[in-house]
């Protein structure tokens, strides 16, 4: 299925999970196609940026998605208000598995931060926002301190 907006709509495909990449980095087979895809609305440290040490947390964040996504099936939902791709060329996207919207479970849990790009209001910002705040407040995941 080819992606078109029909009046800035959200719109859903299917995609099977071919490995994670980070926490917020995922490559999906699309249509018969390999994909990288950054998903929308959250940042989770930095595992593999070549000029950065891992970032306290990072390993876990990476392991979590891994556990919770590889060779799943899942939905992707795009965002008009955040542009089809980034400047990678990456498929910017929500992603969905079975009703769990996984961007925002990782901000809940701890595994990432609510991230705003270019300060850009997008469809789950303040679902996200409040997950990330009470994250905060009950010491999950990154929010605990390094150790």
């Amino acid at each position: 299925s080819v992606f078109v907006f029909f009046n800035n709509s959200y719109l859903k495909e299917t995609a099977k999970v071919v490995r994670v990449i980070a926490g917020d980095t995922i490559e999906v087979s699309l249509n018969d196609k390999k994909e990288t895809v950054r998903l929308i609305g959250i940042d989770s440290p930095e595992i593999l940026d070549p000029r950065k040490s891992v970032q306290c947390f990072g390993k876990k964040a990476s392991d979590k998605a891994k556990e919770i996504l590889t060779g799943k099936t899942i939905e992707l939902e795009s965002d008009p208000t955040q542009g089809e791709r980034d400047k990678y060329g990456r498929l910017l996207r929500y992603v969905f598995i079975d009703d769990l919207n996984f961007n925002k479970f990782m901000i809940s849990e701890g595994y990432a931060h609510e991230y705003t790009y270019q300060s850009n209001p997008y469809k789950y910002q303040q679902e996200f926002i409040n997950a990330a705040r009470k994250a905060r407040e009950n010491n999950r995941g990154l929010w605990q301190k390094c150790v």
